[in-house]
């Protein structure tokens, strides 16, 4: 394999349910792959549950984060074999939470999105701005020289 991790791939040599905040990560950036059974040099060191999450990534990530991922399995090595995962995540047009929290992708590190971030990040995936936000109890007369809302300027 040997290629680099990058805004695009992540290794993990294991799977944890804890790396659904990667998927989650690549959803919500550009997209990208994550391979599990590979290790932090990029060397495939097998994965020997491979076929069981075969099965159950799919209804995992579905089920959590309600998004379809691509998962398929590969080999590499000579007799013995070594399987891996690749899970394919495409970039999503709306945000993706993991338990409630957003996390993106940036360069080969994975950001949770929080404050202003996250706001911009919201406001973004809905087309909008800050100041096409309405604001509660705020009106026209708040802003009018007079405090009327039709008063001439």
């Amino acid at each position: 394999m040997r290629h680099q991790e990058s805004q695009h791939t992540e290794w993990k040599e294991t799977w944890r349910d804890d790396y659904l905040r990667w998927v989650c990560g690549f959803a919500n950036a550009q997209g990208g792959r994550l391979l599990l059974g590979v290790n932090d040099q990029g060397r495939v060191v097998g994965l020997p549950d491979a076929a069981k999450l075969l099965e159950d990534l799919p209804n995992k990530v579905r089920d959590l984060l309600g998004m379809v991922v691509d998962v398929n399995l590969h080999k590499e090595g000579g007799e013995g074999d070594l399987p891996y995962l690749e899970l394919v995540v495409q970039a999503y047009p709306n945000p993706i939470s993991y338990r409630g929290h957003y996390y993106m992708r940036s360069g080969s590190t994975l950001q949770e999105l929080k404050g202003a971030a996250l706001d911009r990040f919201l406001l973004g995936r809905q087309g909008r701005t800050w100041d096409g936000v309405p604001l509660p109890q705020f009106s026209l007369a708040d802003v009018s020289p007079d405090g009327h809302p039709n008063s001439p300027v």
